[in-house]
């Protein structure tokens, strides 16, 4: 009886020790941001493909964020996407984004996480601490959140306490398009071992992302007011 009750509590401890280790993931549409500041908008395929570069496949739920543009046009000083984010557990996290660049000019972005990171502009400091240089590809792909300094690119984390944070992902150049956000606290540098996958209904329900009330801009609007 006695071995009994102990494997039972043993048992029971490692029940309530894996709860509280369980792995951190947050998922979110690019285009559920609680702010889209223009030139940024919310773009389709169709939107791409009529800039002259490749038109995507379809990205999650049909939308993606972007500043539109041709390929080989570099751009993108001004406009960002603003999450606000609660951390439910302390510790440290890395982000990825399910992205497209046609090439050399449409491959980056500027990212900073506050509090972790300062309040900073870097559209107007350009500090490489802050500018992710994103892998290219005509196909939706994964990549994680990098530093792109001048002596090599180096992945990113951050250092949260418990609570809310604002994650700002600014342009740098026209045409990098962002379908998803992924976060964990899983730091490995390796896709299949984090596997980061786009948000489900439940993901997008969840407490983690603040909502928007939001009247998101789009692309087709814009061209339909010129």
């Amino acid at each position: 009886m006695k071995k009994l009750l102990l494997f039972s509590m043993f048992a029971g401890l490692v029940l309530v020790l894996s709860g509280l280790c369980a792995a951190v993931e947050i998922a979110t549409e690019a285009e559920l941001a609680n702010v889209i500041e223009a030139p940024l908008v919310i773009g389709v395929p169709a939107d791409a493909e009529a800039q002259g570069g490749p038109k995507p496949d379809e990205p999650s739920r049909g939308n993606f964020v972007w500043q539109p543009g041709p390929p080989l046009t570099g751009g993108g000083g001004t406009g960002f996407v603003q999450f606000e984010i609660n951390i439910p557990q302390a510790g440290k996290y890395a982000a990825w984004g399910r992205i497209i660049a046609w090439d050399g000019n449409s491959d980056s972005l500027w990212v900073t996480w506050e509090p972790a990171d300062p309040a900073e502009n870097p559209q107007e400091t350009q500090n490489t601490e802050f500018r992710w240089g994103t892998a290219q590809g005509n196909e939706w792909h994964w990549d994680r959140i990098n530093h792109w300094l001048d002596g090599g690119t180096f992945e990113r984390e951050w250092d949260f306490a418990a609570g809310p944070t604002t994650l700002t992902i600014w342009s740098r150049e026209d045409a990098t398009m962002l379908d998803c956000i992924f976060i964990t606290d899983n730091l490995s540098e390796d896709e299949a071992e984090v596997n980061p996958r786009v948000p489900t209904d439940a993901d997008l329900q969840t407490a983690a992302v603040k909502p928007t009330d939001k009247l998101a801009v789009t692309w087709g609007s814009i061209r339909s007011a010129r």
